[in-house]
């Protein structure tokens, strides 16, 4: 009970390790050996003190509140108690911790937002692997655990995470298994010192290793190891491989971020002739997760150096096209930005494809690319071109990707209907959707806004809140489009930056997401939503019905600022002024405030309830009447905690919460039964030889041994030897207990024998040791599901 704790300590810290993939810096990792520390000290003092396995865990996870408490806030009680004031400071680190989460791009600053998140997750992993490990006696059930932490870098991190943290997670984990091994081994010969286990390829050091060995060969010659894994094309353009990460999740990580990093200088288009910079087309929208590719599977496409095609588009003449030149400067990406519609490109790798259908150009791995050169098609088509452009339906150029409506709720198709009604042209249809996002709408740019592009987040945006960055603009005109049966996608990479000398500057704060709509004559058309106040958008003139507005200003130059454009103001058919849905998007910002300190509160309180309660069921050891009423109320108080703290994350976390501590409520009553014996039995009188026979036959139910109301205490006894395979021990401490038991039930004495408690306890003792029982036995004790 000394050795597996440490060892399954240092498994855990070897594991984390893996977190270095999305953390900058190993400045994280000490934080995380205090956590451990802290759990594993725990765990070790309260077993040592005999405390049931759900008091152990329990106040290993309050102590990693109190070291949360005293590293990250200043206002505990005592310093490290949590109070009122604390957990409120807590909690607005931990509000950081989750915008981190949500728009930081890998790896992170240790900053103490990430620093109290490593604190929480890696202490809440090290409690699990300290019950499966020691308590429960599972440790192989760990490596699960275990695996979570892999799991999380590795979906974040485009580069492979790093390979001695995969060797010494799987070395510590292999030692975690041969020490359990060589505990059993011991046990099972019953030998006063700890054995090796049987050598050569059959111990549980040797199959690790092999299984390791093998994991790591295959993943290394099939497949990439770790992260997003091979990214489109291949080396031999098979388009092979897939798409891992969420491409918003850049969009916001880029616009979010301190400082302003320049990514692009393009020469050869001047303010006449800017135009955004394509990086990345999502044809479909998933309702749980927003628009994605279709599939992680990439196209073939054809090589970036021929002559290029787009759906829809006629082949310009060579003096139509513009001669642009893009020198990427901090940028490191898997596509090639291009301007309207590439014709030509050169400079690139060769490994580099074209996809005529999405409009991408893109690699077979993320690199830095070297100065390109695209002969791009500017030109535009005029609103008379576009309201005169056939139906789409009748050309067959379009996949019917681009027209999929699933997961459009009925609220969404109904607002496309009343905007596009008495619109006769797509032109004229899409311009009405795309007025309905106007700021005298009541819509408003906020780049800290936490809105997503799922369902739920879409329909606040439109009917709510009408508050977000270009992620949000771009998904929700995207999908009224669909809506109203017009093929469009959404378009992600970069608005036209500014100015700068002989060439124009484009940083990280010009990241951007507009829409795309498709008509027969013209191809793959740009509409812009999103209501950008710094100059940097760009109004086609088929979209406003004057000339074009190009970007003018510096945004490292303040001064230098200039008015946004003015828009089409919005249908006379949406929701006026005075309407609710707007009333509550302008208090929505007080009323989730006010929501959240309330909720803090409540949980505070319970946290208070349920430590006063823990600390008088300990206070009460010499009283067991009143430890016996107070246990449950504590343990009731504690589960409270745990499903308030899961809700606060999200509502199927609280869910999952209380589905487990519902089915670990059999092993909690059964271990409640079992302490309650033991302290009849320790503590003697009448009912001490009655509670011991009680226990023994719980015991014995629970291993599937039922003991017959007709059976004498001697028969069933000798059964239960038999069934139990008691060893020499075990039955002289079985001899003492049914001596004992059959005095206190037909003889006159009502004084228990001295030497009832220690049999009792070798009893108990040897019982498990020659009949352990299993995790399904601990979970689900048939004494108590079948009475």
């Amino acid at each position: 009970m000394t050795v597996t704790p440490v060892v399954a300590a240092i498994t855990t810290l070897c594991a984390s390790l893996a977190l270095s993939g999305v953390i900058d810096g190993l400045r994280w990792w000490g934080y995380a050996g205090v956590a451990v520390t802290v759990v594993t000290a725990i765990g070790l003092g309260l077993r040592a003190l005999r405390t049931p396995v759900l008091l152990v865990g329990l106040a290993q996870m309050f102590a990693i509140l109190c070291l949360l408490v005293s590293l990250f806030t200043d206002s505990g009680v005592l310093g490290f108690l949590p109070g009122p004031a604390s957990l409120g400071d807590l909690g607005n680190v931990l509000e950081n911790s989750i915008e981190v989460v949500r728009t930081g791009v890998p790896p992170v600053p240790a900053t103490q937002a990430v620093l109290c998140l490593v604190v929480i997750a890696i202490g809440l992993v090290s409690v699990l692997v300290d019950t499966l490990a020691v308590s429960a006696g599972t440790p192989a059930a760990s490596g699960l655990v275990l695996l979570c932490v892999y799991a999380v870098p590795a979906s974040l991190a485009d580069e492979m995470l790093p390979w001695w943290a995969f060797v010494l997670g799987a070395a510590s984990f292999a030692a975690l298994l041969a020490v359990d091994g060589a505990h059993r081994h011991q046990l099972w010969r019953n030998r006063p010192t700890v054995q090796g286990t049987n050598g050569g390829f059959g111990g549980p050091a040797a199959l690790v290793s092999g299984a390791v060995a093998i994991a790591l060969l295959a993943g290394a010659t099939v497949t990439v190891i770790g992260t997003v894994g091979q990214l489109p094309g291949g080396n031999n353009g098979s388009g092979s491989g897939g798409l891992g990460l969420n491409p918003f999740t850049s969009l916001r990580g880029m616009l979010d971020q301190e400082g302003n990093v320049e990514l692009f200088r393009v020469r050869g288009m001047g303010d006449d002739r800017a135009r955004y910079l394509r990086a990345i087309t999502l044809p479909s929208y998933n309702k749980n997760g927003g628009w994605e590719r279709e599939t992680k599977e990439m196209p073939a496409g054809v090589p970036a150096d021929e002559v290029l095609r787009s759906p829809g588009r006629q082949r310009p003449q060579s003096s139509e096209l513009t001669n642009i030149q893009i020198e990427p400067v901090h940028s490191v990406d898997y596509w090639a930005a291009v301007a309207g519609t590439p014709v030509r490109l050169r400079g690139l790798p060769d490994d580099m494809r074209y996809d005529e259908d999405s409009g991408m150009v893109y690699g077979s791995e993320s690199r830095s690319l070297s100065a390109y050169t695209e002969d791009a098609d500017l030109s535009e088509p005029t609103s008379d071109d576009l309201r005169g452009d056939g139906s789409f339906s009748e050309t067959g150029l379009v996949s019917d990707v681009y027209l999929r409506k699933d997961g459009i709720s009925d609220d969404v198709t109904a607002l496309a209907a009343r905007l596009t009604a008495n619109q006769f042209t797509t032109l004229d249809r899409v311009l009405a959707i795309q007025r309905y996002f106007d700021t005298a709408n009541g819509f408003r740019y906020d780049t800290q806004t936490a809105v997503g592009t799922d369902e739920s987040g879409l329909e606040d945006f439109l009917f709510k809140s009408k508050t977000g960055f270009c992620e949000q603009f771009a998904s929700a005109m995207g999908i009224l489009l669909r809506a109203a049966g017009i093929p469009s996608r959404v378009a992600m990479g970069y608005t036209a930056g500014y100015q700068n000398g002989e060439y124009r500057t484009i940083t990280t704060q010009n990241a951007h997401a507009w829409v795309e709509v498709f008509f027969p004559s013209s191809g793959w058309v740009t509409f812009d939503p999103t209501p950008l106040s710094d100059g940097t958008s760009y109004d086609p003139p088929y979209a406003t019905g004057s000339g074009p507005s190009g970007p003018e200003d510096d945004p490292n130059d303040p001064s230098a600022t200039s008015t946004a454009p003015s828009t089409p103001n919005a249908p006379t058919s949406t929701a006026r002024s005075d309407d609710p849905t707007q009333q509550a998007g302008a208090n929505g910002a007080t009323q989730e405030e006010s929501s959240k300190s309330w909720l803090w509160i409540t949980a505070g309180a319970i946290v208070l309830v349920a430590i006063l309660l823990t600390a008088g069921t300990a206070a009460s050891g010499s009283r067991p009447r009143r430890r016996a009423r107070l246990l449950p109320f504590a343990v009731a108080a504690w589960g409270l905690v745990a499903v308030a703290v899961a809700g606060v994350v999200s509502w199927w976390l609280a869910l999952l919460v209380v589905l487990l501590i519902f089915s670990a409520t059999p092993g909690v009553i059964r271990e409640r039964r079992r302490l309650s014996h033991r302290n009849d039995v320790h503590r003697g009188g009448p009912a001490a030889a009655s509670s011991a026979w009680s226990e023994l036959l719980a015991e014995s139910r629970d291993r599937g041994i039922e003991v017959g109301s007709t059976e004498t205490v001697r028969t069933a006894a000798r059964r239960i030897a038999r069934e139990h395979s008691l060893d020499d021990g075990g039955k002289r401490a079985l001899r003492t207990v049914v001596s004992e038991v059959e005095r206190s039930w037909y003889g006159d004495s009502e004084t228990p024998d001295p030497t009832l408690a220690p049999a009792y306890d070798d009893l108990m003792d040897g019982i498990r040791r020659n009949a352990p029982l299993g995790l399904r036995g601990k979970i689900l004790p048939k004494s108590v599901l079948r009475r």
